[in-house]
């Protein structure tokens, strides 16, 4: 994935612990297995240090998973690990609910803290 997708702009209150939570319910990727898509609701919530992230850039760069054939777990580690190097939060939090495939809901998170 492209992590230079994401663009960020400065906290406009670093110095305040504050959340922010952006969800969309129209992310989609590919099963590796299947060939199949996979279609999710995904969660991300940090808190800010320097920087916040941009929504424009963050809706294209979930798009960039359309194609790519990538299990559940990987989307969300992926997701957290590119939104850490970019825009370095204090605590950030990635949550993918994945729609039902085979009768199997599946919920995926993954958190990162600042050392």
């Amino acid at each position: 994935m492209s992590r230079e997708i994401l663009e960020t702009f400065p906290n406009p209150k670093p110095e305040r612990d504050y959340t922010i939570e952006h969800t969309t319910d129209e992310f989609t990727s590919v099963c590796p297995k299947t060939g199949q898509p996979d279609f999710a609701t995904i969660v991300l919530t940090y808190i800010p240090d320097e920087l916040c992230v941009e929504l424009k850039s963050l809706k294209l760069y979930y798009f960039s998973f359309r194609d790519k054939g990538i299990f559940y777990e990987a989307v969300v580690n992926q997701i957290l690990d590119d939104f850490v190097a970019v825009c370095s939060p204090r605590w950030a939090e990635v949550r993918g609910m994945f729609n039902i495939r085979g009768g199997i809901a599946s919920e995926v998170s993954a958190e990162y803290v600042k050392p």
